[in-house]
């Protein structure tokens, strides 16, 4: 891809440039501070970037008006390049039936694990070089997660969405250096925070430059192995002004309730009460469904409990397309409190 140093009026003239060329020098300031020597990033745009910035915009309106909502679907994480390449194969070729939207999903690393001793993942590298070949060879759009600020740049070069942990929705630092990637952000609710909190979280991504931003449910803590999840956060949710998500397969999440013969723990999982979850959702009105699917769950080496079997994804879908279209519940209710009279 042909790239060429920022002129210094371009950078004055937009403020996703002018932001993000600030990180950038803050990031290599602090790197010299530290006595490191890593490869400096150099200040660049690419030719093209006013096309990327309207294919994004046209991204996010896609996503926002689909009828009757659209899906981020995927393996938890990259286990090969192979595997990602088949899943998106059947993946896509199963929404295309379907005629709903798709967002392609999967992690290159997973930080955020019971044990460390589990899988990660292919590593940041490796794992955008997959994704990519995702997009050029699916013409699909892919969704991954960044758990560190200086992540963000390179996976704003690949990513058409770049989804915020649940645990990391209030770090102001990671949303902002995402959001000044310019491409869409989706912010995972934590399972600690009340619905409002996602109003608070949205509004850090705007005030980065960036009005491109989504929020999703993924369950509330309930006591210490168990998530449930509250309906009512679907609606509450749509105070933050913007595209509301269900994941319907981390909500059913039983984190570090799973013993491992010879000691330890890791999540478990309730992945028989997804369809529940799924129709729950559907029926109040999401835009969007997020769903991790595997061909072999029992296999994954990532929340193999909470993963949808790929044989069952048409199934399912079908089923909450049907539901999804004799539902209003995008449709505020009109409550007429006045006297009833015969």
């Amino acid at each position: 891809m042909k790239e060429d140093l920022i002129n210094i009026s371009i950078i004055q003239r937009h403020p996703l440039l002018r932001a993000r060329c600030s990180s950038l020098i803050q990031f290599n300031k602090f790197c010299a501070a530290r006595s490191q020597r890593p490869k400096l990033f150099k200040l660049t745009r690419r030719t093209n970037f006013r096309e990327e910035m309207g294919s994004t915009n046209a991204l996010f309106n896609q996503l926002k008006t689909a009828e009757p909502f659209f899906v981020i679907a995927g393996p938890n994480v990259i286990e090969s390049e192979q595997h990602i390449l088949y899943m998106a194969k059947h993946i896509k070729a199963i929404t295309s039936r379907l005629g709903l939207p798709l967002v392609f999903k999967s992690s290159f690393d997973k930080a955020n694990r019971t044990s460390s001793k589990s899988f990660r993942g292919p590593g940041l590298t490796e794992g955008l070089k997959i994704l990519e070949k995702v997009k050029v060879e699916y013409d699909i759009p892919v969704i991954t997660d960044v758990h560190e600020t200086i992540q963000c740049e390179a996976v704003g070069r690949v990513a058409d969405i770049i989804q915020i942990p649940a645990f990391l929705c209030r770090q102001t630092d990671l949303l902002v250096a995402a959001a000044q990637t310019g491409k869409i952000i989706n912010v995972k609710k934590g399972q600690f925070c009340a619905p409002s909190v996602m109003v608070n979280s949205a509004e850090k991504v705007r005030l980065a430059g960036n009005p491109n931003v989504m929020v999703c449910e993924r369950g509330t803590m309930f006591g210490y192995n168990d998530l449930i999840v509250d309906p009512r956060n679907l609606e509450l949710m749509r105070e933050a002004n913007c595209p509301v998500v269900a994941d319907i397969t981390h909500s059913l999440q039983q984190p570090a309730g799973k013993k491992l013969e010879g000691g330890g723990v890791a999540s478990g999982g309730l992945r028989e009460l997804i369809p529940c979850i799924a129709r729950t959702a559907v029926a109040v009105g999401v835009d969007g469904i997020f769903m991790e699917v595997h061909n072999d769950p029992l296999s994954a080496p990532v929340d193999g409990p909470t993963q949808w079997p790929l044989r069952h994804f048409e199934e399912l879908l079908e089923e909450l397309v049907s539901i999804a279209k004799v539902s209003k519940g995008k449709q505020q209710f009109r409550i007429d409190l006045s006297p009833f009279q015969d």
